[in-house]
């Protein structure tokens, strides 16, 4: 009987978890569950004012952009979310607890101790936890972004929170840097520099600032992106005087040419298992968006609609891309891999250069509809869409890593 009852309770238990209202962090919005944040409270040592505010403005807004929450004022809302943090000299420790108040249990807790500075990174390591434990999914939240900016005055490499906190700048040449991609470990970047004169591809350690030149050919280096298993380098060159995709080893030594056509290629994009390449080409006369195989095999045009596609991405389940597309402003659109469902995502401003989350929960990308150049974040949807720039500055090519 007690064998007969667990069975029992463990084909039902899924069924309670749903009614108690904890719903798929992925789906569309709606019926979005209660959650009240608490103030943080002080563990021990001291805790700054301003570390006390922090937190919990963090935490709304990591757990209301995600989607499933509404974040209420209400200290009966059927979730709380409490904190404590104490700082002592350099170090900080936190300790996060969220409450299901209608079952008087705790559905998740953390304690984290760091440094102090990193305080931050550990109040999202807690938001990515409650995503998991109600999802089944872990957030994106400790992942960071690089992107371009001009706030130098010139085009130069930076990185930060995926929130805009943080901000660093990490190349500081004076010269034209573009196109950053993580590799899939997120302690690595690639980007194009002109520092030399040629736009040349390097590659450089995000812990230790290393960094080599991995491919110096005549003409264009450029547009890189790492394959799923950071072993190799699709990217476009141009030193038989035409723009084509190329796939490199890490080191830059192997080389092997995928597209040979009179067009223009550009704009290689990696399937998530590595087996297909995503591009641009105007073949057609127009730059529209084409799939083939990874070794440069069974090209077929992916977009049928818009005579200007460009910049696709994958999502990490590999049954979306999310591209450009200009019809006077450039809006972002997102497609299925066998060309159906072609969706519009947004219309304010000209957007451009989508990247998906880890996680494929958000979309980052540039837009302009509040003056400039800003990077925005929206959910693979297309809703919740949010200015996280740091700066009033050109902010474009953002690109996103996995959670460190």
């Amino acid at each position: 009987m007690r064998t007969f009852f667990l069975l029992f309770f463990l084909l039902l238990a899924p069924r309670l978890f749903a009614a108690e209202g904890y719903i798929d962090v992925t789906a569309p919005v709606s019926g979005k569950l209660k959650l009240f944040i608490a103030p943080t409270a002080v563990l021990s040592g001291q805790a700054p004012a301003e570390t006390a505010k922090e937190l919990p403005e963090l935490f709304g807004f990591d757990l209301a952009i995600a989607g499933p929450f509404e974040i209420s004022a209400d200290a009966t809302s059927p979730l709380v979310l409490k904190s404590s943090v104490g700082v002592q000299g350099e170090t900080a420790t936190i300790e996060c607890r969220l409450v299901d108040q209608v079952l008087n249990r705790e559905v998740a807790a953390k304690r984290y101790t760091g440094r102090a500075k990193d305080l931050r990174r550990m109040g999202h390591a807690f938001s990515d936890e409650v995503l998991r434990v109600l999802t089944g999914q872990k957030g994106p939240f400790t992942g960071k972004i690089a992107y371009v900016s001009k706030v130098s005055g010139n085009k130069e490499i930076y990185i930060m929170d995926y929130d805009g906190h943080n901000a660093q700048r990490l190349s500081n040449n004076g010269s034209i840097n573009l196109y950053p991609d993580f590799a899939p470990s997120g302690k690595e970047v690639i980007y194009t520099s002109y520092k030399k004169g040629n736009p040349d591809l390097y590659r450089r350690e995000l812990f230790t600032g290393l960094e080599a030149r991995v491919s110096f050919r005549s003409g264009l280096n450029a547009m890189g992106v790492f394959s799923p298993d950071g072993n190799r380098i699709a990217l476009v060159l141009s030193k038989d005087g035409n723009s084509e995709i190329y796939v490199i080893s890490r080191d830059g030594k192997e080389v092997s040419r995928l597209t040979k056509n009179h067009a223009i290629d550009v704009s290689p994009a990696w399937s998530p298992d590595g087996s297909k390449i995503a591009f641009v080409s105007d073949r057609l006369g127009k730059p529209q968006i084409f799939v083939m195989d990874s070794n440069g095999g069974n090209v077929r045009r992916l977009t049928t609609s818009g005579s200007y596609n460009v910049t696709p991405r994958w999502s990490p389940k590999g049954d979306r891309i999310v591209y450009a597309r200009k019809e006077g402003a450039f809006q972002i659109y997102a497609i299925n891999p066998d060309g159906t469902q072609d969706t519009q995502l947004t219309s304010a401003g000209s957007n451009e250069h989508p990247r998906f989350s880890p996680d494929g929960r958000f979309i980052v990308f540039s837009s302009t509809r509040d003056g400039g150049e800003g990077l925005y974040l929206m959910r693979a949807d297309g809703s919740t869409q949010t200015r996280i720039s740091p700066n009033k500055g050109q902010n474009t090519h953002p690109t996103w890593s996995v959670n460190w």
